[in-house]
């Protein structure tokens, strides 16, 4: 291939790779916006981004060479018509969440499963469109660097390596710089111009290397068989499929996972998000830059080693985020490092000998990839995070990774195993069982005496100490403590008010102190809490607890503040609000 065609490709696929996650976190935080602040939107938006990478990666692959040698287009001018599918998106889905909202809000609070499979699927027929396509350009320009040239059996590394540095500067870029100082919606225009841009690069490549078809014994040595593309690796097809699913599924999962965790250092959960992202494309990148340097040079890293590394990095987090450890943002973000550099290593190595250049086997090895991408999210949100935690949850995920590690090793050819893999085998068990019984976590409880833990699909919640000096811990952040200030919270607006007070709406019930001195006027009280566990927690903070929730002036409501002032269209004499800390929230 031409070097400076295959720098344009490059440069195209870094462009589509920032609009791509730039789209993702402003998607994110519109979701958020629309459907409430909680983990479940993330996970869903999260888990459909990869859902439509899946599909279109699978049917770009199975249709592009038909497709191209039907219409005598060459492959590159299908990836142009993709780009400008996806810049539509720009316009439409912002269209799309505001009706899904407004179609959602007779529907009940944020807690319940009508709302949150609903809005699931608003999300869902919202983007899945866009991000189909973002799916189907891998393999769409994979057969047509196979069509420039027939010996480029790395074509999918390539193209990865160029989109993960996009995808990274994308994240960095509109987290902290672009929405900040542009909104959400400029941002979407500029992801949109880059790809009417690459639209047009792409047709006017399509005019100068036009379709043409490959002669038969071409084709018969086409790479991409079976037998050729899995000659170096020590397992058949079905484990590289295990493989690939293992690892897609754990990297999304732990990203929900160390969003939670994180939170208490990182601050609110956009940033936890955007830093744990960010974080997660630059070790990625690293490893699929220096597997495509030692591929060059014909001579990788054994795939179990590279299990091996990404155990001791799913571990690495839960030691250094121990709380008697102290760590900042830094060492947590770098923590996650090695776990992210092994995946990013590993999956272009196994993808790249699994197709050897051919978009259809690369395009089913990449989806089956992502399809672990779409479960791991769910999984962690709605089964392990509110049934055992961040860190137990850690634990959990790293388990197939050491399985897998074991018996890829298993699977060697008999001689004397290498000390190195004693070592490893080591040094896993001891990481585990000082993980297990020695670290704690922020949010698990284990760093408190005597604390009452609570866990949600939200959020968990620890009640600790005595007296008035109870707490109110929310996913490992101090949110208040039994205080008078919570009570004048209550009293002095509605002491201030020209004329009795017939009503009042608490945003954020917290230790429910403000609702309940709110009562004491005789008034309508309404109190709006996000999270479930919160509002469980009451009769731990006040012994009379279920008296005043069976006040028929009272109300509690688990919703989110914004959704439900929308929904309710109610007017109140008072409306206070106490914003959870960090005060960057």
């Amino acid at each position: 291939m031409p070097r400076s065609l295959k720098r344009t490709l490059f440069v195209m696929f870094v462009l589509s790779g920032f609009s791509g996650l730039l789209y993702q976190v402003v998607w994110v935080r519109m979701a958020l916006a629309s459907f409430g602040v909680i983990t479940p939107v993330v996970s869903v938006v999260v888990s459909v981004f990869m859902l439509g990478l899946a599909v279109g990666s699978w049917a770009g692959g199975r249709w592009i060479d038909r497709s191209s040698a039907a219409t005598r287009l060459s492959p590159i001018a299908f990836y142009g018509a993709t780009e400008l599918f996806i810049a539509l998106g720009a316009l439409i889905l912002p269209r799309l969440f505001v009706l899904g909202r407004s179609w959602l809000l007779p529907v009940e609070g944020v807690d319940s499963t009508t709302y949150l499979v609903l809005s699931a699927i608003v999300i869902a027929i919202a983007m899945f469109p866009w991000c189909f396509f973002m799916g189907a350009t891998l393999p769409l320009v994979m057969a047509f660097v196979r069509q420039v040239d027939r010996d480029e059996t790395t074509g999918f590394s390539f193209l990865y390596l160029a989109n993960v540095v996009g995808a990274m500067a994308g994240t960095l870029l509109t987290s902290f710089v672009l929405i900040e100082l542009f909104g959400l919606k400029r941002p979407l225009w500029l992801a949109a111009s880059f790809n009417v841009t690459i639209a047009a690069v792409s047709f006017a490549l399509a005019r100068k290397h036009r379709y043409r078809d490959a002669p038969d014994d071409a084709r018969a040595s086409l790479p991409g068989s079976e037998t050729q593309a899995l000659a170096p690796f020590s397992v058949g097809a079905g484990a590289l499929r295990l493989i690939l699913f293992t690892t897609g599924f754990v990297s999304m999962a732990l990203e929900m996972v160390w969003m939670r965790a994180f939170t208490p250092v990182t601050g609110t959960l956009v940033y936890a998000f955007a830093g744990v992202l960010a974080v997660y494309l630059l070790a990625t990148w690293l490893g699929s830059w220096l597997y495509r340097r030692h591929a060059a040079a014909g001579s990788t890293w054994r795939t179990s080693s590279l299990l091996a590394g990404g155990a001791v990095g799913v571990l690495l987090p839960v030691l250094v985020g121990d709380p008697r450890v102290g760590p900042g943002v830094a060492g947590l973000l770098v923590s996650i490092f090695p776990f992210c550099f092994a995946m990013g290593y590993l999956t272009p190595m196994l993808i790249d000998r699994r197709s050897g250049g051919d978009p259809a086997p690369g395009g089913s090895s990449y989806a089956i990839n992502v399809i672990g991408s779409i479960l791991g999210p769910l999984v962690a949100t709605y089964l392990l995070l509110p049934a055992i935690g961040a860190r137990a949850a850690a634990l959990l995920l790293a388990a197939p990774l050491v399985a897998l590690f074991g018996w890829t090793v298993s699977r060697r050819p008999a001689k004397p195993r290498s000390p190195a893999v004693f070592v490893t085998a080591a040094l896993l068990v001891v990481l585990y069982v000082v993980s297990a019984f020695v670290s704690r976590g922020y949010e698990d409880g284990s760093a408190y005496d005597n604390p009452v833990v609570r866990r949600d699909h939200t959020a968990t919640v620890i009640s600790v100490g005595d007296g008035l000096n109870k707490r109110l811990i929310v996913n490992g952040v101090g949110m208040t403590r039994l205080d008078t200030v919570t009570k004048v919270m209550a009293h002095m607006p509605l002491a201030f008010l020209e004329r009795p007070p017939d009503s009042t709406l608490i945003l954020c019930f917290g230790m429910g102190t403000s609702f309940r001195s709110a009562l004491t006027w005789e008034i309508d009280v309404t109190a709006v809490e996000l999270v479930p566990s919160v509002v469980r927690a009451f009769d731990y903070y006040h012994a009379d607890a279920s008296e005043i929730l069976a006040d028929p002036a009272g109300r509690v409501v688990v919703d989110d503040g914004r959704r439900f002032l929308a929904r309710e269209g109610a007017r109140f004499d008072v409306i206070s609000i106490d914003p959870p800390p960090p005060v960057e929230a």
